[in-house]
């Protein structure tokens, strides 16, 4: 009996020694000081210190969200990978098959997020269709107010599928609904600028010129019961609802392109402020030849910068306001070579490229710029979209 009683006493003082941040220091004024660290100085050194930087009382650290989607020869449910090979197991938004990770950056692991709350009717998204085996119909998703929204997308019958966007809230690691949309619709241009959410132009179930000139806001600020779609100025014409559209929140301004890549196209530029639409910039469109993002931010007086990946040759360029020109920070690059989609934040550039299995991670923040990390998605998924936001707070 002593000999038990005495190793459980071991077994106490052992695990307090373990809670112990650093030697000699009370905790508290420890935590002072290791908060002031970046988590993955603090994850190499030991498991305590590993513990705390997981903990709500430590600074959030920035994460990469990815929106993918599991091919249809897969199985229905998904499987949650890390380079431990953890697993655990969560069904898709109904028959979708799209599934949402996070990757920790200072761990390098993909969790799953939880699932998407159900609906009525139930969302069905389709990314590609037998009918056009060689063409992906577009999800899209935007950063607003550290969260991830699904605002459009294409169900089976090529009708609009989101009646309302469905969203994430990393701080509460919950799923969310937004207010329902005049018009459901598909193929629009949006964005969150100063914190909004804007939809232009798009198609609902039918071709309508007041929806493809149209233009709402969704102030993400307000409290939930008094959340609703704001008609704004809408567009001259309908010539942006044709496919999906390229649309970025650069300076307080909502930027537009009507067609994706190198062809002839149109671009548009929405003043928030101003309320008003003008053609946008000579220089800004005709360098605008691949995917394009920028910072998003809250601030009125958004300083935002503004990058395009040149899906041909690899090359990254930022676009210079004053001068109205693109300066290219990268000439070429294999890994940048058939970029698809692209995030900025955080002083980083997050692009997905290799038929969206690999995410290439460009830092900005240096001169001259480089690629700093080249990561796979989860196994059998290709990523449609990227997000960058706060680590979820359990």
């Amino acid at each position: 009996m002593e000999d038990d009683a005495l190793k459980c006493v071991e077994i106490e003082h052992h695990d307090e020694e373990q809670q112990i941040l650093i030697p000699g220091l009370p905790n508290h004024l420890a935590h002072l000081c290791l908060s002031n660290l970046h988590p993955s100085l603090l994850y190499r050194v030991c498991k305590s210190w590993r513990r705390l930087i997981y903990t709500s009382s430590f600074p959030l650290f920035y994460c990469l969200y990815a929106v993918c989607f599991r091919s249809s020869n897969s199985t229905a449910t998904s499987t949650a990978y890390n380079k431990n090979n953890s697993t655990s197991t969560n069904s898709t938004i109904t028959t979708s098959n799209l599934e949402f990770f996070c990757l920790d950056p200072i761990s390098s692991k993909w969790t799953q997020l939880p699932n998407p709350p159900t609906s009525d009717p139930p969302i069905h998204i389709l990314r590609h269709h037998p009918s056009f085996i060689s063409r992906s119909l577009s999800i899209q998703s935007l950063t607003v107010a550290e969260r991830m929204i699904l605002i459009a997308a294409t169900t089976h019958k090529f009708l609009p599928a989101l009646e309302r966007p469905l969203g994430f809230d990393p701080s509460c690691n919950k799923w969310f609904f937004g207010p329902n949309l005049s018009t459901p619709r598909r193929w629009c241009g949006s964005s969150s600028v100063n914190g909004n959410v804007y939809v232009a132009s798009g198609m609902g179930s039918a071709y309508h010129g007041d929806v493809a000139r149209s233009l709402e806001k969704w102030d993400v600020k307000e409290k939930v019961d008094q959340w609703k779609w704001e008609k704004l100025k809408g567009l001259k014409d309908g010539r942006f609802c044709r496919e999906f559209v390229d649309a970025i929140g650069y300076r307080g301004k909502l930027c537009m392109v009507n067609i994706k890549g190198r062809a002839v196209k149109q671009g548009t530029i929405y003043d928030v402020t101003k309320d008003e639409w003008k053609e946008m910039p000579k220089g800004m469109l005709e360098g605008w030849i691949g995917p394009s993002s920028a910072a998003t931010t809250t601030t009125i007086n958004d300083e935002s910068e503004m990058y395009v990946v040149d899906e041909t040759k690899g090359s990254l360029s930022k676009y210079v306001s004053e001068t109205d020109q693109w300066e290219e920070l990268i000439e070429s690059c294999d890994d940048l070579k058939g970029a698809e989609q692209i995030t900025v934040g955080r002083g980083r550039v997050c692009v997905i490229c290799g038929r969206g299995r690999l995410i290439v991670v460009v830092d900005v923040s240096v001169t001259p710029v480089n690629v700093i990390r080249v990561v796979s998605t989860p196994p059998e998924l290709e990523a449609i979209a990227l997000h960058i936001l706060p680590r979820i707070s359990v």
